[in-house]
């Protein structure tokens, strides 16, 4: 006898091949806990409705808890004759309690089925994500408050820019967790929409109460298109686009310590614990895991581009082609989650060499333009305070020496409007004092930044 829920319709057996390329059981059986959550929030709202007894309900509910139990021990094979995680349940709720079993469909399909699963999914999954991305929130925030007092160089092309307190470079990275936290908690509202009740695609002859189902499920709302319903994923799409971002910034930030914990920086020391070495050279030790989060983060982009390629020439409403959903999700999730926790633990496990970082900020001309503002104060234009600076900065690197190993009189060949006074202008620390502007790197602001962000994380 045919299996398939859908069989009714069909002659002939389905090809094994057919099977196998048709079923998601192999990967969306881990949606069972989210799919018996819903059939049990659908249950009860067929019982109050009356369209099924509560005698009914209440032996249909206690299977399902039965079920799930039983799914939690792992007592079930994946296998492909149960095409779907949903014909996986309702086969074991059947084989339970007989036909009273195939009265749980009532009113549904498998089209708002499996989106409410993802949606589920999703919701529970930014609950951990937006709890991680705390984390490592914390870990910047303690990386900076340990090392407050060091400074470095900061960087445009990769090349020595201007003086700045390591804080203010972390805390940067705090910022862009900040915006990524905040667009997870955006796509929180447009995830939490209830699909049930929406059936195939045009909504159910049956007096569902979805209202009753939202509540049940704690969602916001219910969809109010049903076709809208069945065939869009731009809140799964959303998610991906996030996680995308996220992925970004902690691409960037391994990208960095990748950098600085090489010999040609010397900047930081990342613990052995999350570390790894060579088979073949025994000196080396590499930065593994911060180069790993780095490449998966082509991976995440990849599961972006995957679904809005899969979706973007769909008519509407379901078709087949958006089992390719899942997979992409499931995979993102567990690659944000994992990357999440290993940099956050890692920040936890590096150390900063303080002498290194400041030998760097003093070498490479990091205050000119310091220089250029003290000429403005003297009255010179910006532009030709500019000039002036450069041509200074050219005879110093043919000379071999820094700004501040400049004497007075060689600097006054230049410019006659420089006097003793520079060298307090030409001082690494002192620049960045001098940037106390909010948003700056002066030391008042980044304390001041650094104790909202303690604020901001409740601690």
């Amino acid at each position: 006898m045919n299996k398939k829920v859908w069989g009714g319709r069909f002659r002939e057996e389905t090809d094994a091949l057919a099977n196998r390329f048709n079923a998601s059981i192999g990967f969306d059986h881990r949606l069972y806990e989210y799919d018996i959550k819903g059939s049990m929030a659908h249950c009860r709202m067929l019982a109050k409705q009356g369209i099924i007894s509560n005698e009914d309900a209440s032996q249909i509910l206690e299977t399902l808890g039965e079920i799930k139990r039983e799914l939690d021990r792992g007592e079930f094979s994946f296998d492909d004759a149960y095409e779907d995680i949903h014909g996986l349940v309702e086969k074991a709720l059947v084989d339970k309690i007989g036909a009273l079993g195939e009265k749980l469909h009532t009113g549904r399909s498998r089209n708002d089925q499996v989106a409410l699963d993802i949606r589920l999914f999703i919701r529970d999954t930014i609950g951990s994500v937006l709890e991680l991305i705390k984390e490592t929130q914390l870990a910047l925030v303690a990386l900076s408050e340990k090392n407050f007092d060091l400074m470095m160089p900061g960087y445009t092309h990769l090349q020595r820019a201007q003086p700045v307190l390591l804080a203010h470079h972390l805390l940067a990275y705090y910022e862009m967790l900040k915006r990524d936290r905040a667009r997870f908690n955006e796509n929180l509202k447009r995830v939490n929409i209830l699909p049930l009740g929406s059936a195939a695609l045009g909504g159910s002859t049956f007096d569902l109460d979805r209202e009753m189902v939202a509540k049940e499920l704690e969602f916001d709302t219910i969809s109010e298109n049903s076709m809208d319903a069945v065939s869009d994923r731009d809140f799964a799409l959303e998610f991906l686009f996030n996680a995308s971002l996220l992925m970004m910034h902690l691409s960037r930030l391994s990208e960095e310590l990748v950098i600085w914990s090489s010999q040609e920086f010397g900047f930081v020391t990342i613990s052995d614990a999350f570390c790894t070495g060579s088979s073949i050279m025994p000196q080396k030790k590499n930065p593994d895991l911060p180069e790993l989060i780095r490449g998966k983060t082509g991976r995440v982009y990849g599961h972006l581009i995957s679904l809005l390629t899969t979706m973007k020439g769909l008519p509407l409403t379901y078709n087949k082609d958006m089992q390719e959903d899942k997979e992409a999700l499931f995979d993102t999730a567990d690659t944000l989650e994992i990357c999440l926790d290993v940099i956050s633990r890692l920040l936890g496990e590096i150390s900063f060499n303080g002498d290194r970082l400041k030998e760097a900020a003093e070498k490479g001309f990091l205050v000119a333009t310091d220089l250029a503002d003290y000429l403005v104060h003297k009255g010179t234009t910006f532009r030709e305070a500019h000039d002036t600076v450069g041509e200074i900065v050219l005879f110093a690197v043919d000379n071999k020496k820094e700004l501040n190993d400049l004497t007075i009189d060689e600097m006054k060949n230049f410019t006659r409007q420089i006097d003793e006074d520079v060298y307090g202008w030409l001082d690494p620390a002192s620049s960045i004092k001098k940037r106390n502007i909010f948003g700056g790197t002066g030391p008042d602001m980044v304390r001041k930044s650094l104790n909202k962000a303690k604020q901001e994380l409740n601690i």
